[in-house]
């Protein structure tokens, strides 16, 4: 019996559109990949080239009109979600959107209306779920293996800048949630509970000279998460440390400690006279989570093809754009910001 397939086309041709193309062209039996857009017609082809030659548009208005198209990778910057998502599901085209959902919570509620009124699917990018060491604490979380989860504590930690666009206030939201998102939604996920409140300080100490540039720069932050349950959650980040892509997840329960994520990206030590060890450091995200960004495009086609509700929903992507949210009016304001938020 051959293989059901979806037909996509990756709306974006940077790194994280390259990840999705490579996979569904290459690793996703499910995946018909017939498209790829990106405003610079260079970089779709060059990608193009890559995943065995599909089609190139400039605008995903002209992709629709031209090819069959069943759903969308969007991997563009933050500021272009809200808009390609409505053009998407308006033409009745399954939604896959990247993190964070959008720049403010008015275009999320619009992307999940848009979204439901057309009655297409919306995915939101969060691959950690799809790790298969993190969807085992979650499967061990809900046997009871640690009792009731108390404290979650998330770290990311990436090796160079974000884009110059996710750091100026116009058309992105700042370091936070262009590397923390996935913290917020995992420390979210894992305890099983909405927040109540968010407190987190932040500051530009790696680089400081580009908080001349962009009022809302920082590259070192903590956020406290206070839970309905009185749960707590930790999240830390820094961006760029130069040592490699650096992602752990620590969950303390009533009954025992779980700790997921590992600095060394490889089990390979090598010893010297010297009397130093030398390990490796994951290079970047796409290494970290390989299998979940599989995982995760393999979960939205099936949601397709069963025609039923997602892993990850657009609620849970807004979700986590309202913590973010309330991260950055914390550090504004230096106190704790109450959910939800107004």
């Amino acid at each position: 019996m051959e293989t059901e397939k979806v037909k996509v086309c990756v709306v974006g041709a940077g790194r994280a559109g390259e990840v999705h193309a490579l996979n569904l062209s290459n690793r996703i039996p499910l995946a018909e990949l017939t498209a790829i857009v990106d405003q610079d017609l260079n970089l779709a082809r060059q990608l193009s080239e890559k995943v065995g030659k599909v089609n190139v548009y400039q605008a995903l208005g002209d992709a629709l009109k031209k090819e069959e198209i069943e759903a969308v990778f969007i991997t563009t910057p933050t500021f272009t979600h809200a808009s390609l998502t409505l053009e998407a599901a308006e033409a009745g085209v399954h939604v896959f959107c990247e993190k964070p959902m959008a720049l403010n919570l008015e275009e999320a509620d619009k992307m999940i209306s848009a979204t439901r009124k057309n009655n297409v699917k919306l995915q939101i990018g969060f691959m950690r779920r799809f790790d298969p060491e993190i969807r085992r604490v979650k499967s061990l979380i809900a046997e009871g293996a640690i009792g009731r989860p108390v404290l979650v504590k998330s770290l990311t930690r990436g090796p160079g800048l974000p884009p110059k666009w996710a750091l100026d206030p116009k058309t992105g939201i700042g370091m936070i949630a262009e590397v923390s998102s996935h913290d917020f939604d995992s420390v979210r996920w894992l305890m099983g509970n909405e927040v109540k409140s968010v407190y987190a300080e932040a500051d530009a100490l790696i680089h400081p000279e580009f908080k001349k540039e962009y009022s809302i720069y920082h590259d070192v932050y903590v956020a406290i998460l206070r839970f309905e349950n009185n749960g707590i959650g930790l999240i830390d980040g820094g961006c760029p440390v130069g040592y490699g892509y650096d992602a752990r997840i620590e969950i303390l329960g009533t009954e025992g400690f779980i700790m997921v994520g590992d600095v060394k990206g490889s089990s390979l030590l090598l010893c010297k006279s010297d009397k130093k060890a030398v390990t490796e450091t994951f290079q970047s995200w796409r290494n970290r989570f390989y299998e979940g960004y599989i995982g995760e495009a393999e979960s939205f086609l099936r949601a397709i093809i069963e025609d039923r509700p997602p892993e990850v929903t657009g609620e849970d992507g807004k979700k986590a754009l309202e913590l973010v949210l309330a991260a950055i009016e914390s550090m504004k304001e230096n106190k704790p910001v109450q959910l939800p938020l107004q």
